[in-house]
Parts: structure tokens; sequence; C-alpha cells
């Protein structure tokens, strides 16, 4: 987290003020924002596999006081107004289309703003996955579903306890009875209750009209902005059947109990 000041540069209202990042994932705020803020992202990775990064930031819901550029070569590229109020939007750029210039917009108060947002870098393959603009709603297939169990965040045996739907934020919230967890890579699923039973939270787009249902389904996904986010989620029955075919034509990516 970086929470630079305007205000320690207030009699100097068209500075320029530098931010290095060397974290994968975080926030910043910036209190009372005057003149400019540069963001430097410097992952503690080799510079070669800048090229394969994807930089996605997620303005505060109450973020303003200040317009986000994308910046390169000194040119400026509009990504977020201030003022826009998009809940849960999120920007992605490749991280060889520049970086984030944050200028102060004119206030006749400052002090009562505060520009913020969550940032994260990834490879752009795991970006493609998060943001299918094509089909996000698209079945998948049995490749992709055994592709999906190597690599995703998180992998969950469960069935679909109830929907809520959120129509300001165009998501849907799936709340899920897990049975068995094979991997998470965050505590998105926890011990609930007295009863001992795992639950958690699962995110969706709201287009894709997820409805509670019986029966098991082989939950995959990714996490994004502390959120776990629907991949490939075939019914349980579909997956052993195609598992079992993968393995035994040895085609299976990984090992998975998948009982």
């Amino acid at each position: 987290l970086s929470s630079p000041s305007g205000l320690t540069h207030e009699s100097h209202k068209k500075d320029v003020e530098q931010v290095y990042l060397r974290c994968s994932e975080g926030s910043i705020e910036w209190m009372y924002p005057t003149g400019a803020l540069i963001v430097n992202l410097r992952p503690n990775t080799s510079p070669a596999s800048y090229k394969h990064l994807t930089v996605c930031i997620k303005p505060f819901k109450d973020s303003a006081g200040a317009n986000i550029y994308l910046e390169k070569t000194g040119e400026l590229k509009l990504l977020v107004r201030d003022g826009d109020r998009s809940p849960s939007k999120v920007y992605c750029f490749g991280y060889d289309q520049g970086g984030l210039f944050i200028e102060a917009t004119p206030q006749q108060d400052i002090s009562r703003k505060i520009t913020g947002f969550q940032y994260e870098l990834m490879s752009k393959g795991v970006a493609s996955d998060l943001h299918t603009v094509s089909a996000p709603c698209r079945p998948c297939s049995d490749t992709e579903v055994l592709l999906a169990v190597c690599t995703s965040d998180f992998v969950i045996r469960g069935s679909i306890q109830d929907v809520t739907n959120e129509a300001e934020e165009q998501e849907s919230v799936i709340h899920v009875g897990v049975n068995k967890l094979y991997r998470q890579k965050s505590k998105v699923f926890q011990l609930t209750g007295e009863s001992g039973n795992w639950r958690g939270q699962i995110k969706t787009l709201l287009e894709c009209g997820v409805k509670p249902g019986d029966g098991d389904f082989l939950f995959t996904g990714r996490m994004h902005f502390g959120e776990a986010r629907l991949g490939c989620a075939p019914r349980f029955k579909d997956f052993q059947r195609m598992y079992k075919e993968a393995k035994d034509k040895g085609l299976n990516p990984c090992e998975i109990g998948p009982d």
C-alpha cells in the first residue's frame, strides 16, 4: 500500500511526484491530490518478461480528485475520468503500453478528496481468461476443463446454495457449499458455523444467468482483486467422465483425485 499526500506539495501545485511499486499486486491511495503523480510499476522479474505482463487497476468506489492516464513517451491516453462511477469496473492494459500518470483536477476543497485504486500484474494469458470479450458465458470444452483443473487458483467440488444478483455491478454472486476442496490460492472458502461446513462465494457476469440448481459441480477459477472469479464449472459427473477418458489415454495434463 502506497499513500502519498498532496498536502506536502500544496505550495507547488504543478509538482510531479514519482512513486515506485515493486509488488505484483497492491493498492495506492493519493490523499489530497495536487499536481500529478507518476506510478512506476517495477516488478521483481526479468525485464525480458515485461512484454508478457498485463496491468489491471480497479478504482476504489469513492475515488475522486484526479484523472488517471496511460502515459507513453509523453503521450497521454485517458483511462479513468475523475467522477466516473462504474462499480467494480477494471481497466487493463499491456505493461509495454505505458505507465500510469495521475493528474489532480482543480478542486475548491482538496481535503475531501482521495484518489485510490487496487492494481494487479499478471501474465497476458491469465488476463485474457478473466476478460474474455467474445463469449464470456460459453461452456468450456473437455480440454479447457482439464487444463483449468491444473492451472486455476481454486478447484472445488460443490453445490450452488444460492445466487445473488447485483444489478448495479452487473455481476452474480454464487454462494457455494463445498463438498471437497482440491486447491485454493486464497482463503475464500472457509469453515463456517458449528456444523463445520465449508462455504464460499464466487463471482461471475450477470449476463451468464447462473441460477441455483441441484447436483454437484466442479468449480474452477482465478482470484482477481481479492475475489474468486468463475472459470470452467462443469457438472461433476461430466468432469469425472472427461477425466477418466483422458487418463485412460494418458492425456490428462495433471493428476487430481476426481472421486
